[in-house]
């Protein structure tokens, strides 16, 4: 299957169309499968009550070349997830709402000041097999911010192209070995960039909400 004009999206194409599609507020009920839904069956209720609640910031950022996503690479020194690509996000802290929690992430993962970022919507709460619920924001992200890492949580960034992640022949099933089962997921490779588990995972969410 080819997405069909996703080289041409533009910003303004891109906001319609995620604000159409999009869930205007978060709401963590019902939990997607996340991480189970290629790994059934789903979650039980307890599996449910023992998830942390997080929130990360999918940053679509405007290029003259076209859309870009902004990732990270989690620090080596990361208790959970070291190493890996993601996007920015954390725990919410007690308090704080979803769209608080995902701008003060990102703001203190990479620097991303919120008068950069325009909120358009959310995608399906997110279960990861590790035990986090996730509330994913998508956002549009203006030219002209300063990233700063904060290098106790992340070793690097980088752009990779909307039309690249929303492109469902570079989506792959893939599967490994984790605490005795094996566990299947989505991966996709951008250059030589792995992207893989929950982040691959959100990303393929955002292509089915918009695109299928």
């Amino acid at each position: 299957m080819t997405l069909l004009g996703a080289s041409a999206l533009s910003a303004e194409a891109f906001r319609a169309r995620a604000r159409a599609r999009l869930a205007p507020e978060f709401i963590w009920e019902p939990c997607g499968p996340g991480d189970f839904a290629l790994n059934p069956p789903g979650p039980d209720a307890q599996t449910l009550a023992r998830a942390a609640p997080a929130a990360i910031l999918a940053p679509i950022v405007e290029r003259a070349d076209g859309l870009q996503v902004l990732l990270t690479r989690r620090a080596a020194a990361m208790r959970s997830h070291s190493g890996q690509v993601a996007f920015p996000g954390g725990k919410i802290d007690l308090g704080e709402t979803p769209l608080d929690a995902a701008l003060r992430e990102a703001f203190e993962e990479v620097g991303l000041a919120p008068a950069f970022i325009e909120p358009l919507g959310w995608l399906d709460p997110y279960l990861t097999g590790t035990g986090f619920r996730i509330a994913p924001l998508v956002a549009l992200v203006r030219p002209g911010f300063a990233l700063r890492l904060n290098a106790h949580e992340v070793e690097d960034s980088f752009e990779a192209p909307l039309s690249f992640l929303m492109d469902p022949a570079n989506h792959r099933r893939e599967s490994r070995i984790w605490q005795g089962k094996t566990r299947h997921f989505y991966a996709m490779t951008f250059e030589d960039r792995y992207i893989w588990g929950a982040t691959a995972g959100i990303l393929r969410n955002l292509y089915e909400r918009l695109h299928s």
